[in-house]
């Protein structure tokens, strides 16, 4: 590692721009019903699925459909770090994420076309203020650094912090119609629009040992040498991205009901917007040390691709009784196919990722012609190798839990009010391995819940 390379290492921690949700940037969090229940991969709802189940639309009744809602999610990304010399500490994130959602069906005997609006990928708004881990990890591993290393004495955070915020909008039109009285298909093409945002500020001092440098470097050095390394940087990243969708729907009886929906990938090319003054270091004039070298998606002018994977939509409702009904479903993302900043040239930061899955199961009772209980699991497993787990990145696989109500004072008018709750799987990251075991192994985590709501109308 060089020396640019040991200064950035304090960088890593502050870069929590990570996602909430089951995959690598994609949510499934389109309405509030998901959060209540997960599995709407085959419902037929005014409400959810003209984003979940399109090819299903046609199962409604005649007329013309408007609904809005909106979500928050809110809680802690939190990386913990101990020092070998038990120091250290917990390092979190606040995240807010608010998602509307809108959504238009006009469904008239055997055609229907429908309009979507919402969020479909990202981790909203995460803003450390109190430190950063990566600083301590130095403590334990700077003498394993090559030819850096045997320099240094110590090292102290002096106070860095970051913001980052990752979110995707899109819009999605298509059209929607019956084969036959069982089959319906649905086509449709959507607009992506994403932004990934990085505002942070490195204020760290590490101490060069004035004997090691003069043998090293044949210098002299009269005493030891603190370096004050401060560096900044104000990155916006955007860009547009287009896509397709294709939905069926099989309606076998009064019973069992089955859908399918294909998302296809949507390739994005993130340009950044930057403003930054590096850490020029006195001991090596004209060397620049700044965000953009670890990270150089965040450059000023940069070019990165960072696709939105394709996803394989599966699931089935069971009406289990007039007033019960179960759902099942389950979503397979193709990760491995799409660049996620990776297999660029001079690509530093590209990351490798398994193609994820998630299941669900989900149901709806209904105590009477008026309320509704909605209740639902998820389990995802993200595709993320461990090797992937730094702070500007970790998907953590979780089990997502929701519940909530549906209100329908008329049959023209329904309200749905939900809340869920993200159980991630701590885990920890490479760090022991990376230092050769002269680090501990840092430990990620998360604490993420949601509450939303809904409108629908019929006119």
């Amino acid at each position: 590692m060089n020396l640019k390379r040991f200064g950035l290492v304090t960088l890593i921690a502050s870069l929590g721009t990570t996602v909430f949700g089951a995959s690598i940037d994609h949510i499934q969090n389109y309405t509030a019903e998901y959060n209540a229940n997960m599995a709407q991969q085959a419902a037929i709802s005014p409400t959810t699925s003209p984003y979940f189940n399109p090819a299903g639309i046609m199962r409604l009744e005649n007329g013309t459909y408007f609904t809005a809602g909106g979500q928050l999610a809110f809680g802690k990304e939190t990386m913990k770090y101990r020092t070998k010399n038990n120091s250290g500490g917990e390092y979190s994130a606040d995240l807010a994420a608010p998602i509307p959602n809108f959504a238009v069906i006009r469904k008239q005997d055997d055609r229907a076309f429908f309009w979507t609006f919402g969020g479909i990928a990202g981790g909203g708004k995460l803003e450390y203020k109190d430190g950063v881990a990566g600083i301590k990890v130095l403590e334990d591993s700077y003498n394993s650094i090559p030819v850096v290393g045997p320099l240094l004495k110590g090292a102290k955070d002096n106070g860095s912090s970051a913001t980052g915020e990752n979110m995707y909008a899109q819009t999605t039109i298509g059209t929607a119609w019956n084969i036959n009285n069982k089959l319906s298909m649905s086509v449709a093409g959507r607009v992506v629009y994403g932004w990934r945002n990085l505002n942070a500020h490195l204020d760290s001092t590490v101490t060069v040992d004035k004997d090691k440098f003069n043998m090293i470097f044949k210098k002299d050095l009269k005493s030891d040498l603190p370096l004050h390394i401060v560096a900044d940087i104000d990155s916006e990243r955007t860009a547009w991205g287009f896509g397709g969708q294709v939905g069926l729907n099989y309606a076998y009886d009064d019973t069992w009901n089955f859908a399918m929906r294909y998302d296809t990938k949507i390739k994005m090319e993130f340009e950044a917007d930057a403003k930054s003054s590096p850490y020029t270091n006195p001991l090596f004039p004209g060397k620049e040390l700044g965000f953009e070298i670890f990270f150089p998606q965040y450059a000023d002018g940069a070019k990165y691709r960072r696709d939105l994977p394709a996803i394989l939509a599966v699931g089935a409702s069971q009406k289990v009784t007039d007033k019960w009904t179960m759902f099942y479903g389950a979503n397979y993302y193709f990760n491995e196919s799409a660049k996620l900043d990776k297999d660029v040239p001079g690509d530093t930061y590209g990351l490798e990722y398994d193609n994820g899955w998630e299941i669900s199961v989900g149901t709806e009772y209904w105590l009477n012609n008026k309320w509704a209980l909605l209740a639902g699991v998820n389990y995802a497993d993200t595709g993320a190798p461990k090797d992937s787990y730094m702070d500007v990145e970790y998907a953590l696989n979780s089990i997502l839990v929701g519940m909530g109500v549906k209100y329908r004072p008329n049959e023209d008018t329904e309200w749905v009010i939900s809340t869920s709750h993200y159980f991630y799987e701590a885990t920890d990251g490479n760090f022991a391995e990376k230092y050769a075991g002269k680090a501990n192994a840092q430990r990620y985590d998360k604490n993420i819940s949601s509450i939303g709501f809904s409108y629908t109308k019929k006119f």
